[in-house]
This record gives structure tokens, C-alpha cells and sequence, in this order.
């Protein structure tokens, strides 16, 4: 049983110990150039597309629930009435 543990132990200080490291380049010099960047742009916006249809989604959802809640308060402020 021991001998399992020391073996298991052994297996993991390796394969901790000996994993490559991927090198990441910094990208975040040029995110910060191009967020400081003055275009006009709103920051919210500049990242491109995604950002872009991202807000818009976002933008409709927000408006699509609103328009939800009136209803509901609508439909509960004036209740159906019974025969």
C-alpha cells in the first residue's frame, strides 16, 4: 500500500514538474493602444463586431423585457372580468 502512494506521489512531482510551458504573447499593449485610441467610437464599441452585436443583443433583450413588464402590469392592473 505504500510503496502505491509513493509511486503515485513520485508520478505526479514528474509530470508537474516537467510539463512544457506554452509561451503567450502580450497582447495587452496593443488592446490598450487600441482602446485609447480617439475615433469618436464609444470604448463599448471598439473591440469590433462581436462587441457590436453583442450590444445589440443586449440592447433588444433589455427592451423586449421592458415591454414584457408593462404588459404584465397592464394585464394585472386591469383584471378580466367574469360573467
Amino acid at each position: 500500500m505504500n510503496r502505491h502512494i509513493f509511486a503515485l506521489q513520485q508520478v505526479a512531482r514528474r509530470t508537474i514538474s516537467s510539463s512544457v510551458r506554452r509561451q503567450v504573447d502580450n497582447k495587452v499593449p496593443q488592446k490598450q493602444k487600441m482602446f485609447q485610441e480617439d475615433n469618436g467610437m464609444p470604448v463599448h464599441l471598439k473591440g469590433g463586431t462581436s462587441d457590436a452585436l453583442l450590444y445589440r443583443t443586449t440592447m433588444a433583450l433589455t427592451i423586449l423585457g421592458a415591454g414584457y413588464v408593462v404588459y404584465e402590469l397592464v394585464k394585472a392592473a386591469f383584471p378580466q372580468k367574469k360573467d
